[in-house]
């Protein structure tokens, strides 16, 4: 499944969008900023996330990083990441592939307020050499995203 249940969805979904596959493998937001050209805060990285009992999934800067305080403000519980196992078990996306198109069953998806700095943002397309360009709003309405604000960015380093 993964790349080419991406594939599918897109097909049915947004045509248009097209899967930029490289020979280099683009699984951290730094390789996949290198290989795409764009600021590693442009690369929207997907968490897999234990919410209770519920697998959800948060896209997000890939400057930035979760903010607990904040998420456990909005959801009312503590955020656990998936193991690398789980994850596979309910995206169909090895990790470094992540992303909210083509799962292999419905998850709710969230998408930060951190995508909005930008155009076009580019999140994983179901392998860890494969991404799309895609603007924040299409990709949450492509998804049924809700927008979410628990994202917190990375400070740039002070340079004396």
């Amino acid at each position: 499944m993964s790349l080419s249940s991406v594939q599918a969805f897109l097909a049915q979904h947004a045509p248009d969008i097209t899967i930029l596959q490289t020979p280099e493998p683009t699984a951290t937001v730094l390789d996949a900023a290198c290989v795409h050209g764009v600021e590693p805060a442009q690369i929207a990285k997907t968490l897999s996330l234990w919410l209770k009992d519920e697998v959800i999934l948060l896209v997000m800067g890939g400057d930035c990083r979760l903010d607990n305080r904040r998420f456990k403000e909005h959801f009312g519980g503590k955020a656990k990441m998936l193991n690398a196992e789980e994850v596979v078990q309910w995206t169909s996306h090895p990790v470094g592939g992540v992303c909210p198109f083509g799962l292999s069953q419905p998850l709710r998806v969230f998408a930060d307020v951190s995508l909005k700095r930008f155009d076009v943002v580019l999140p994983a397309a179901g392998a860890v050499n494969a991404a799309v360009r895609i603007s924040p709003e299409r990709l949450a309405q492509l998804v049924e995203a809700a927008w979410v604000d628990v994202a917190q960015q990375a400070t740039p380093a002070i340079h004396s």
